[in-house]
C-alpha cells in the first residue's frame, strides 16, 4: 500500500495511545508502520530534501495537529500521551479524524486562524490537501528545481564548445578537483589524441589524475564511444576517467562501465545540470528561506 497521508494517521495514532500510557514518538512511528504494513522501501522513502523519511514526517505532523486540538499532550520531551478529550473522542468511535473534524475544537481553530492570518490569501483547496506544510514546501522546491534543471540544460546545450570546456573546469574545481582554477584550466580543454579531451588533478596536490571526455552531443552516447574512451585510458595507463555529455547514455554504455578497469564515471546532461545547481555553477541565489524547528535540547534542564 502507499504511505498514508498525515490526516489518515490521526485516528490510528490516537488509538495506539488509547491505554493512556505515554509513548515515544519513535515507538508510535514503529507501531503505525507495522499497522499499515509498510514495506522497507516505503519506510526509507525520503522527503525531497533527503533529510527525513516521509512516513516519520507525516506521523510527526499528525501528532502536532492532534496536540493543537487538545487530543494529545507531551508529558516529556519526545513523548506523547492521550488526553481526557482524546479519550472522549475515541469513545464516540469516529470513522476518521482529519482537519475538518478537529475544527470542532476552539484551540485548533485558533491555531488555524493564526496561521492563515499571516497570509494575504488562502490557496484554493488548501483545506482538502493531504500534504502537511513541510511536504508542500519541499514539493514546491522539487518542482522549481526540476524546471530550473530543464532550463539550465537547454542553455548549456547552446553554448560554444570553448565555453562548455570552461564550464566543465569550473564545475570540477567547485567539486574539489584540480586544485586552483588557474591550474585546472591549464590542463583541461587541451585537445588530445585517442578520444581524451583533457586531464585534471584529482586533488590539490596532484597525487592522481582524471582523464576527461566532454561532448555536447544531441544523440545518446553508445557503447562504442565509451569503448573508444576506455581504449584511450589504457593507452595512457590511466586508472580513472569521466565522460561528460549534454545528452544521455544508452543502456549498453551504462552496463559496460560497471565491470571494467579503469574506473569510468558517466555524467549525462541531467546529472550535469544537477551538479551545477548543487555547486552553484551557472545559477544564482534568488531567495533563501530557513525552515526552523524547536530545538528540544535547548529546553533540556540539567
Amino acid at each position: 500500500m502507499s504511505i498514508p497521508d498525515y490526516q489518515s494517521l490521526m485516528l490510528p495514532l490516537l488509538e495506539i495511545l488509547e491505554d493512556g500510557e505515554p509513548r515515544s514518538l519513535r515507538e508510535c512511528i514503529e507501531m503505525l508502520a507495522e499497522k499499515f504494513s509498510l514495506t522497507y522501501e516505503e519506510r526509507k522513502q525520503l522527503l525531497p530534501s533527503g533529510q527525513q523519511p516521509v512516513f516519520d514526517n507525516r506521523v510527526g505532523w499528525a501528532r502536532t495537529y492532534l496536540k493543537k486540538a487538545g487530543l494529545l499532550d507531551s508529558p516529556r520531551r519526545g513523548f506523547v500521551k492521550i488526553t481526557e478529550r482524546g479519550k472522549e473522542v475515541l469513545k464516540n468511535k469516529p470513522d476518521k479524524i482529519n482537519n475538518a473534524f478537529l475544527e470542532q475544537f476552539e484551540e485548533f481553530c485558533n491555531f488555524r486562524s493564526s496561521r492563515r492570518g499571516e497570509r494575504e490569501f488562502e490557496e484554493p483547496g488548501e483545506e482538502e490537501s493531504c500534504e502537511n506544510p513541510v511536504e508542500k514546501i519541499e514539493g514546491a522546491y522539487a518542482e522549481h528545481r526540476a524546471i530550473l534543471a530543464g532550463e539550465l540544460l537547454s542553455t548549456v546545450r547552446q553554448v560554444s564548445p570553448a565555453f562548455f570546456e570552461r564550464l566543465v573546469v569550473q564545475l570540477l574545481v567547485k567539486m574539489g578537483y584540480g586544485g586552483r582554477r588557474l591550474e585546472a584550466a591549464s590542463v583541461v580543454g587541451r585537445s588530445g589524441d585517442e578520444g581524451i579531451d583533457g586531464i585534471i588533478n584529482e586533488d590539490a596536490l596532484g597525487l592522481d589524475v582524471i582523464y576527461i571526455q566532454a561532448k555536447q552531443w544531441g544523440n545518446s552516447v553508445s557503447r562504442p564511444e565509451i569503448q573508444k574512451f576506455v581504449g584511450a585510458l589504457h593507452g595512457q595507463r590511466a586508472r580513472k576517467g569521466v565522460f561528460i555529455t549534454t545528452s544521455t547514455f544508452t543502456n549498453e554504455a551504462l552496463q559496460f562501465v560497471q565491470h571494467i578497469d579503469p574506473k569510468v564515471v558517466l555524467i549525462d546532461g541531467e546529472t550535469l545540470v544537477n551538479l551545477m545547481i548543487d555547486h552553484g555553477v551557472g545559477v544564482s541565489i534568488r531567495s533563501v528561506y530557513e525552515l526552523k524547528a524547536v530545538n528540544q535540547d535547548f529546553f533540556e534542564e540539567p
